[in-house]
């Protein structure tokens, strides 16, 4: 499966999905005008991708700083998808990273990873580089 990679913008993340690696992740601010059609294809392929593992590793990065309740229901979607993949063999590890001033963001890592069963959650509270 081919890489993918869409550079952020003002109203939508960056999206680095390396399927050989089964490193992912969404970088910046999610506000896009039209969240399914942004996020859609990226989460299929990557849905895909996640059906044909049993074994090895998965580390996806959360590097948000700021997301509205559309992309959040992306974000959830997103942590049960890679929970099943953990409860299939996988070892998953989430990394939430978050500005350490922001304690809106890191409640929300907290959250989302109140509902994991087998996946882990890292929150990894890092200085934002994001403008």
């Amino acid at each position: 499966m081919e890489n993918i990679f869409i550079k952020r913008t003002e109203r939508t993340p960056q999206i680095e999905f390396d399927f050989t690696k089964n490193v992912f992740a969404l970088r910046g601010e999610s506000y896009p005008e039209d969240v399914p059609t942004f996020f859609g294809p990226p989460i299929s392929a990557l849905q895909k991708h996640l059906e044909n593992l049993s074994s090895g590793n998965i580390e996806f990065y959360f590097e948000l700083v700021y997301f509205n309740s559309t992309s959040a229901k992306v974000i959830m979607k997103l942590f049960e998808l890679l929970d099943e993949t953990a409860q299939n063999g996988v070892s998953v590890t989430i990394l939430w990273c978050f500005d350490p001033d922001d304690d809106n963001m890191q409640e929300m890592g907290e959250e989302f990873g109140e509902d994991l069963q087998v996946a882990q959650i890292k929150m990894c509270p890092v200085k934002s580089t994001t403008p």
